[in-house]
């Protein structure tokens, strides 16, 4: 009869404990767990504080007496494993209700310590009664007694990752006013910049205080007081500190086996450490990232809980391999989705992998049926190949369907070609004809296949202030509600009209809204022997980072009373605006007109073309998945 020993619980190590007995009636299985609670959903705890989840024991996945019955395990919590002994092949353990400590052998020990949250050694943060991190269950009742109790007016969340972006939506849930710091210059670094953009309007437009590229660097008052590196003074009623996490090493590095780079457990292809008796899993391991083949950190669940299930499979013999982590993830952020998979363009960019990017902006679904909402997609891929190499998404809804079926076409090894020809679900309720899956991989296509050459949102400025063309193929109407500097305005069905003004010894830039009218003055003016190079992503992906529109959004409080209602949910450019021109010019002076959109750059639009028009946005305001905006005619 073999022993196993498996120090940790939560995802990996619990599910680790499950499929040993699943394959083995006769093993001996004991598992040590630190803490109270052997299995708890870990990535529910902000949800429990926000009270978004109410049941605190809908968070207990297994309890130690159900799950001990369940599989015929000696399960031994608030006990810590604080020794190993290879030679022997014991650890001692401690049980820390009783302060006993004991040794314990095994054939195979399995290490599933997890991450804690990083606590920097920042001046005055030991002095602070009102700082807190979360990582488990004791961490979340702490938490939410505070705020049950304390009922902070202000909080302040000290960094933008996953974690961080869910304690702020929740505790803005709660009623407190919540202020964000992020060292770096975007909030969720598996995001590229323009798509973490759609982000950081969106906070603010939920009223969360937004403060990038500074850190803190002091505590003061007993932490009431936050100095930030750039002088800034920020009062608080708590601290979130959700600065990332570092693996759990101290007993690996103790006993000698390997550690990686950024700290994490060395481990083989079977997830065996250095001694092959020594398995090692979950947030406290190095794995091989899928795309580029190096070593790296990915403390996620999904692959805890496989990496589990591997390594169960290995004990017994079984050479299962464990070929890497994709980084697939997901968070909602208030009213959005954010999901992406894969490596983005900064992780490539520092590798060395050339690339090429796609950005699309479909509907969710059918605009016709009600509900549609735009998705912000891009696909990066190898320039040659059309291998996909990661995609990131944002929106309001089918977010995560679009990222998992790419996800799914990444571990197909399936091509940019490949994604035409998926045949997916479809009706008006759930997508298009041409799925946004379908629709990125065509613009991907033509980027290879008709060497349809692109630009880039950030390249897009300097080309003008070198004396680049570029020219607008919207319709008029639309570059009321905003533009890029010095572009010149040809709309898509007049082009052909001027094509004799235009220089063919240069290479001319083209834009649209979203990139697909661009497509066609492409190929209009490549097959009249032009060089050009279209905006990718067109003006929505351009303005998502440099037309913000933060001034006065949803600041309006006031009770309106309506004459006209337009509703232009699920439409896509420039019907929206167009049909907002058509309806004003029914209205009388003084009239209001209130429009329901499910695009949230309406909503900066809107402004745009009002201040261009002379009319006025009285009111924006927020019903469930709409934007409702309140325009008087002035004019």
């Amino acid at each position: 009869m073999r022993k196993i020993i498996i120090v940790g619980g939560v995802a990996g190590g619990a599910t680790a404990a499950a499929r040993l007995r699943r394959l083995d009636e006769e093993s001996q299985i004991v598992l040590f767990e630190r803490g109270e609670y052997v299995s708890f959903a870990n990535c529910g705890l902000p949800y429990y504080i926000g009270e978004t989840i109410k049941d605190r024991s809908k968070l207990l996945v297994q309890t130690v007496e159900g799950m001990s019955k369940k599989f015929n395990l000696d399960i031994r919590n608030l006990t810590e494993v604080n020794r190993i002994d290879r030679e022997n092949k014991t650890v001692e353990a401690k049980n820390l209700q009783t302060g006993e400590t004991y040794k314990e052998s095994y054939d195979a020990l399995i290490l599933s310590p997890g991450a804690k949250p990083t606590f920097p050694p920042i001046p005055g943060i030991k002095e602070a009664h009102n700082i807190f991190t979360l990582r488990n269950i004791p961490d979340t009742d702490k938490i939410k007694a505070y705020v049950d109790e304390r009922k902070p007016k202000e909080a302040v969340v000290i960094g933008g990752g996953f974690i961080g972006l869910e304690m702020a939506e929740n505790l803005v849930d709660r009623g407190v006013n919540v202020t964000l710091v992020e060292m770096a210059k975007q909030v969720m670094a598996p995001l590229d910049y323009e798509m973490a953009a759609i982000v950081h309007r969106h906070l603010k437009d939920k009223g969360v205080n937004l403060i990038l590229e500074n850190g803190v660097k002091s505590f003061e008052e007993n932490g009431k007081k936050i100095i930030l590196s750039s002088g800034k003074e920020i009062i608080t009623d708590m601290t979130m500190l959700s600065i990332g996490v570092k693996p759990e090493n101290s007993l690996a590095v103790d006993a000698g086996l390997e550690i990686g780079d950024r700290g994490g457990i060395k481990v083989n292809e079977y997830l065996q450490t250095n001694d092959p008796d020594i398995f090692a899993l979950g947030d406290a391991i190095e794995v091989k990232d899928y795309i580029n083949g190096q070593p790296t950190m990915i403390p996620l669940a999904g692959p805890a809980n496989r990496q589990g299930r591997i390594v169960a499979n290995n004990v017994y013999g079984k050479k299962e391999a464990y070929k890497g982590t994709l980084g697939t993830g997901i968070a909602k952020v208030f009213d959005l989705t954010v999901a992406t998979t894969g490596n983005n363009e900064k992780m490539l960019s520092q590798k060395g992998i050339a690339y090429k990017v796609a950005h699309v902006h479909p509907a969710s679904h059918a605009g016709y049926y009600p509900g549609a909402s735009p998705i912000a997609l891009k696909l990066i891929f190898d320039e040659k190949t059309g291998e996909i190499f990661g995609a990131q998404a944002v929106g309001i809804d089918g977010v995560d369907k679009r990222i998992d079926v790419i996800a799914t076409a990444i571990k197909g090894n399936l091509t940019v070609h490949d994604l035409t020809e998926l045949e997916l679900s479809y009706a008006p309720p759930f997508s298009s004809a041409k799925d946004p899956v379908n629709m990125v991989g065509y613009v991907a296509s033509n980027m290879l296949d008709e060497d349809l050459e692109t630009v880039q949102w950030d390249e897009m400025d300097q080309i003008i202030e070198t004396g680049g063309m570029l020219i607008d193929v919207r319709e008029p109407i639309e570059r009321e509600a905003g533009f890029i500097k010095g572009s010149i305005n040809i709309p898509l069905g007049e082009i052909r009209d001027h094509l004799e003004e235009l220089p063919k010894d240069q290479i001319i830039y083209v834009t649209c809204q979203v990139g697909l009218r661009g497509y066609l003055a492409t190929r209009i003016l490549t097959s009249n022997g032009y060089k050009v190079k279209n905006l990718d992503g067109g003006w929505k992906t351009y303005s998502a980072v440099f037309h913000s529109g933060e001034e006065d959004r949803n600041t309006y409080q006031i009770e309106v009373e309506f004459s006209h209602e337009l509703d232009v949910t699920g439409l896509q450019c420039p019907d929206p605006l167009r049909n907002v021109f058509q309806k004003m010019k029914t209205l009388k002076t003084g009239e209001i007109l209130k429009v329901y959109a499910t695009d949230s750059n309406f909503t900066k639009d809107i402004k745009g073309w009002c201040a261009k028009n002379g009319n006025t946005v009285i009111k924006i305001e927020q019903e469930e998945k709409q934007y409702v905006t309140y325009i008087r005619k002035d004019a």
